[in-house]
């Protein structure tokens, strides 16, 4: 045991082991997307319909949002270029479905219908519509198992939206609690304070939402404040996720414009559209 998990040795045995029991996974899966199924087919037409309008609404919002930040990234980039300033390249993403969630009382992980067929690595960063959901911890060739931020053997470094100060969100082993030590009772932070990911560590693109600071307590008795967050994502609601890799240089960029509309990385391309993982995480 302690070679294995020094050097790895049993690794294939296990990716093995998890491609024979993928179509049980499977199985066990169907009652709940079959009854999915079931149910969107026997939507009514009025259902739909509204659905519909309301969507069509939402879009029309969006796209109206959508024009502003083109316009502020525009802005922003210009202003970068007069400051001589590197540009953040935007992120490749692909969408995962949820199959499992592990009921342990203290872990929370959960089982992605992608893997490494798909070139999802170990530490990859997923989120959902809201935030950030966690990082990928365990790769096979068609599934792989992610822990959550709100895992108490998760960290991730977070800087406060408002006025960029720097700390470590830590999961508590509740559905969406975060706790952010070390604090000190100086600092500028409060209630309601947008906490996102900092960049730190390399493994979790800068700039995404991660949680939101709910109660702040400074006891002068003390030298670091209790400050308690509410994760951004929804945890212990999204059925599907997504991958995300980051690009390092703009060659990479052109490299999967060409591969594809899937935007599937090229055989020859796989190792120039993943970086390495970075060792950010707090190990379990």
């Amino acid at each position: 045991m302690m070679l294995d998990h020094r050097q790895h040795h049993l690794e294939a045995l296990r990716s093995s082991i998890a491609v024979a029991l993928y179509p049980i996974q499977n199985l066990a899966n169907l009652p709940q997307s079959g009854g999915e199924w079931l149910a969107e087919g026997l939507s009514t037409r009025r259902q739909l319909q509204e659905e519909n309008a309301s969507l069509r609404t939402q879009h029309l919002l969006l796209q109206a949002q959508l024009q502003k930040l083109e316009g502020l990234h525009t802005e922003n980039m210009r202003l970068r270029e007069l400051l001589d300033s590197p540009r953040q390249l935007s992120e490749r993403v692909l969408i995962a479905e949820i199959m499992t969630v592990d009921l342990k009382p203290f872990s929370r992980q959960i089982v992605i219908n992608k893997g490494s067929r798909s070139n999802v690595y170990e530490g990859q960063p997923i989120l959902d519509a809201n935030g950030v959901m966690g990082q990928v911890i365990s790769v096979t060739p068609f599934t792989s198992v992610a822990m959550i931020i709100s895992d108490p053997s998760h960290a991730v470094p977070v800087s406060v939206n408002r006025n960029g100060l720097r700390a470590v969100a830590i999961g508590t082993g509740t559905s969406n609690r975060l706790d952010i030590p070390h604090v000190p009772n100086n600092a500028d932070i409060r209630v309601g304070d947008l906490l996102v990911t900092s960049g730190l560590g390399g493994r979790f693109p800068r700039g995404y939402p991660v949680a939101e600071v709910i109660e702040v307590t400074k006891d002068p008795a003390q030298p670091f404040a209790k400050v308690t967050a509410q994760s951004t994502a929804r945890l212990d609601r999204s059925r599907e996720a997504l991958l995300v890799w980051r690009r390092e240089d703009p060659s990479e960029i052109a490299v999967d414009d060409r591969c594809g509309p899937d935007e599937q990385p090229c055989p020859q391309h796989e190792t120039e559209a993943i970086p390495e993982a970075s060792t950010a995480a707090v190990e379990p």
